[in-house]
Parts: structure tokens; C-alpha cells; sequence
């Protein structure tokens, strides 16, 4: 039987490595025996690059097939604002996650807190529910890989990039990765667009 177009074969994979390289990743770190390690010394990366940053409004991801969970670190970051701002209601810090606009495949931010109403999208993915819509001036984007000059190897969707594209002005994106998803291979296209940073858990990546 010639099977030489079957995904998975190494004919597909010389000629579409990016989806090798997806299947790849998402397997090993669905099957990290170290995640606990891992996510914690991320956490810390994450706490560590926001002491310094002005922003109030953030926009990160509800994490799935194995992602690393941003959250904690942001409900930490919101907490340390409470603190901090207490004198000014208006400098609130606030958390939003994503929901897919079905129109034009672009994402939109919903305000997002712990213990917040939740409901699926339609891609099975937790949102807020009934909440406002925030704009983010940072976004921490997840990465199932990432190469030279900031590149992002995502899921093949296109979201981040059809949404990065269309915000004006543009909000600081912030790539979170394990430091294997390194793929020094990986050749952007036209549409892609690289991201200001990236942190890892072995530190900052960009």
C-alpha cells in the first residue's frame, strides 16, 4: 500500500515539517514526567519580568494539551496591584482570556478573575461568561515551539497572528514556552509575526 501522503510519514514530514515538529512537541510535553519542576521555575521567570513592566490590563490563555498555566502568576501579579493601587480604583490590574471572534477568526479579551462564571467555546476551550471585554497592552501568547528572531510555532490556526495584526496600537506579546520546544529550524512566513519576548523556564529566551 502506498501510504507516502499519510500524516505521520516521513514524506509529510519533509514536506510540511512544521506539523512534525507540532505533533513532536505537544507529545513530549503532554508526557513531561517534570512538569511540577518545570512550571514552578517558569512561575518564577513570569513573577520575576513583570516587576517592572507598567502595564494594567493583561491578556494570557486558558492552557490545554499540556500548556503551561500562566494564570497563578497573574492572579499573583493582579494581587501585588491590589496592594500597590489601592489609593486609585482606575489602575486596576485585570486579567482577560480569549474567545474566537467565528467572523474573522481574530481574538477578542473578556475580563477573567478566579471563581469567574465559566462556559466552553466553541473549540471546547473554557471563557469568561458575561464578563466585560478587556484590551491588553501586554498578551502572553503560548507556544508549542519557538525559533530564531521570536518566532512562534503555534497550533496552525492563525488566531494570534490575524489578531495581533489587527490591534491598533499594537500590545507587547510575550511568548511562554519549555525550553525544548526550541526549534532552530524554523523558517517564518510571510504572515507570521514574532513576538517581543519569550520566556522559558530556563529564563528569558528573547
Amino acid at each position: 500500500m502506498d501510504n507516502k501522503d499519510a500524516e505521520g510519514s516521513p514524506a509529510h514530514d519533509r514536506d510540511n515539517p512544521k506539523a512534525a515538529w507540532r505533533k513532536a512537541l505537544i507529545d513530549k510535553r503532554q508526557g513531561l514526567a517534570d512538569r511540577a519542576w518545570r512550571n514552578d521555575l517558569l512561575q518564577r521567570v513570569m513573577r520575576v519580568w513583570l516587576i517592572h513592566r507598567p502595564d494594567t490590563v493583561i491578556g494570557a490563555y486558558w492552557p490545554i494539551k499540556g500548556e503551561f498555566d500562566p494564570l497563578p502568576a497573574l492572579f499573583r501579579w493582579q494581587e501585588a496591584g491590589l496592594e500597590e493601587d489601592a489609593q486609585s480604583a482606575a489602575r486596576q490590574r485585570r486579567i482577560g482570556l480569549p474567545v474566537v471572534n467565528k467572523v474573522d477568526k481574530t481574538l477578542t479579551f473578556y475580563s477573567w478573575y478566579p471563581g469567574c462564571p465559566m462556559e466552553e467555546d466553541a473549540y471546547g476551550i473554557p471563557k469568561p461568561k458575561d464578563t466585560e471585554i478587556v484590551v491588553p497592552t501586554l498578551i502572553f501568547v503560548p507556544c508549542v515551539g519557538f525559533g530564531p528572531g521570536g518566532y512562534r510555532l503555534g497550533y496552525g490556526g492563525g488566531f494570534y497572528d490575524r489578531t495581533l495584526a489587527s490591534l491598533q496600537p499594537k500590545p507587547f506579546t510575550v511568548g511562554l514556552a519549555y525550553d525544548f520546544g526550541y526549534v532552530p529550524d524554523l523558517v517564518p512566513e510571510p504572515h507570521d509575526v514574532p513576538l517581543d519576548a519569550i520566556l522559558a523556564d530556563t529564563g528569558v529566551m528573547k
